[in-house]
């Protein structure tokens, strides 16, 4: 119950207020409109105690006009409700979106390592969907229908008290059971969102696997995970739907018994003479507009708690702390030298499964250091802490002899340059790709950086050339194009630590042999790590690390580590035989 409270006093503040002045607008509006619709069944008396029995056209024609002007000015009201709160309520969750996008793209590598991008993209995109039930017309129908009611059972009231009394008993009764059935509905309209981000971040990675998924003929296999989340999904669905279901056979029951009982009294009472047949209509038509806003309201009240429930998820994403945000991280870098050493660092994906254990070591700037090993000895995980990407346990790394867990983020990548083994590329053309660290480059800064990484030797071949466009993830290229694209975007971004991880994995020998020249070129006076399987790429590298269960197990130059006869001699002899 505190979580709601919570939940609704931030929407409250966050979302509401900031918007009162469109909101007071809307109340406004609506009072307006609500006041209007008095009117046609307010004038029933007149017309069927007064005008008809005494025969008064003159009264007639004004009582027809009063009542087209109201329904016009209900009409007119209404448009404007949508026009200014609808069209707000849009507006509200693209700047949301916009938002919750900003505060993730902050959040840690670590984050993102534990969470599907198919599920943050859900939670992106649909959670935020139902805050237009608070601002839009949703929140301000709740507020109107209540005037509504009230100002309908005051009038009810003053026309006969003991019928009024007779429809508050359903209506109390109905009232109970809406507040129950909505304690009930928030949790699965919480949950709901939560399986359909899972879902969502399964389909995500079935698209984006699909020739894996062809490859081992797994459809099937597929499908029938897609098929059991959207199973789980729709009996989420149906337990709401239940609930709902329920409220509103029981409001259609107990305002039937309501109209039922009304039909019967006020009968009765117009054959005894203590009613009037045009008081008997009003009381009718009354009613209806007492009854019409506190069902509605048990719709709205879904809406509002679907809305709460997307707002509780979308609180929790944003209560995340951003990576750059840490109080201490307070020095900010305005050049950098290069030089980095790692002091005692240990680090550990899980408590107590240390994956590098008091890694020391010494890399000068514009110095060339290569790691080798065995597949999970710790390599990439060494990068990553070089590249701010991580942040140790124990020890610690320092960039130009201050301590980086404490250097501002922003101040170090931007002298900071990658070029990965999984060789990203975004949706879009070659051009577009190369500019990516630097949109504002110019045309000789581009060129020249397409010539070092060989990158023209193929798109002088395309009828586009740079601005061919490469597909998602660049499936349009092959292995070797991607990677000197990638290549390509760390040279123009031109930066002072660069991270080369498996740089050449992808490459056949002849463009490997180009990328080499590129890559010599490119790591010139920068502090480079590069990370390789094939040792004959990181011979003339200035140090060579051995990672071996997490510890450097040797550490040398290419002549020394070869004299030394240890683990790189054995790697290195048996990758030459192959």
């Amino acid at each position: 119950m505190s979580d709601r409270k919570i939940s609704i006093y931030k929407a409250f503040k966050t979302i509401i207020w900031p918007r009162r002045n469109l909101v007071v607008i809307g109340l406004i509006l609506i009072i307006i409109s609500k006041a209007a619709s008095f009117v046609a069944p307010l004038s029933l008396k007149y017309l069927m105690d007064d005008i008809i029995p005494n025969k008064d056209i003159e009264f007639l024609k004004i009582l027809v006009i009063l009542v087209i002007l109201a329904v016009l000015i209900q009409a007119v009201t209404s448009f404007l409700l949508t026009r200014i709160l609808s069209v707000q309520a849009q507006f509200m969750i693209s700047e949301l979106r916009a938002q919750v996008q900003k505060q993730v793209l902050s959040l840690p590598i670590r984050f993102f390592d534990n969470t599907k991008s198919g599920e943050l993209v859900s939670r992106i995109m649909t959670d935020v969907e139902g805050v237009r039930n608070l601002i839009g017309t949703g929140l301000v129908q709740l507020v109107g229908g209540s005037i509504t009611a009230v100002v309908s059972l005051i009038l009810l009231i003053n026309i006969s008290p003991s019928m009024t009394l007779f429809v508050l008993i359903p209506l109390a009764i109905f009232a109970f059971i809406a507040l129950k059935a909505f304690k009930i509905i928030r949790p699965i309209f919480r949950n709901r969102g939560k399986i359909n981000a899972e879902v969502t971040g399964r389909l995500t990675e079935t698209l984006g696997g699909i020739r894996v998924i062809k490859g081992f003929n797994a459809e099937v296999q597929e499908h029938g995970v897609f098929e059991k989340g959207v199973y789980k999904l729709y009996q989420n669905v149906k337990r709401s739907l239940t609930a709902t279901a329920f409220m509103t056979s029981s409001s259609t029951f107990l305002l039937g018994v309501a109209t039922t009982g009304i039909m019967g009294i006020g009968g009765y009472k117009i054959m005894m003479g203590e009613l009037s047949v045009g008081e008997f209509l009003t009381f009718t038509f009354l009613l209806g507009l007492m009854i019409a806003p506190i069902v509605q309201m048990s719709n709205i009240g879904s809406q509002l708690t679907e809305a709460l429930a997307g707002l509780d998820r979308t609180e929790e994403l944003m209560n995340f702390v951003p990576e750059a945000d840490q109080e201490y991280r307070n020095i900010v870098l305005e050049s950098i030298r290069g030089d980095m050493e790692f002091i005692d660092v240990a680090f550990a994906y899980e408590e107590d499964k240390e994956v590098l254990h008091n890694v020391s070591f010494n890399v000068p700037a514009g110095s060339v250091v290569a790691l080798v090993g065995s597949s999970g000895s710790g390599k990439s995980t060494i990068a990553g802490l070089a590249a701010s990407f991580l942040t140790p346990q124990n020890g610690v790394v320092k960039i130009d002899g201050k301590d980086l867990s404490m250097v501002d983020l922003n101040s170090f990548r931007r002298h900071l340059g990658v070029v990965l083994q999984d060789d990203f590329l975004f949706e879009g053309t070659i051009r577009e790709n190369i500019l990516f660290p630097r949109p504002d480059a110019s045309e000789s800064e581009l060129k020249s950086a397409v010539k070092t990484a060989y990158v023209d030797e193929f798109t002088d071949r395309f009828e586009d050339g740079l601005d061919t466009l490469i597909g998602e993830r660049g499936i349009k290229l092959s292995g070797g194009q991607r990677q000197r694209i990638a290549i390509a975007r760390a040279v123009l971004a031109n930066p002072k630590i660069l991270i080369l991880d498996e740089a050449t994995s992808n490459l056949d020998t002849e463009s490997e042999a180009l990328i080499q020249k590129s890559l010599a070129e490119l790591t010139k006076g920068r502090t480079t790590f590069v990370i390789a399987h094939r040792l004959s790429t990181i011979r003339k590298a200035d140090q060579i690390l051995v990672i071996e269960n997490g510890k450097i197990a040797e550490q040398g130059n290419h002549d020394e580590l070869i004299d030394a006869q240890g683990r790189y001699y054995h790697l290195f002899t048996y990758q030459a035989r192959i």
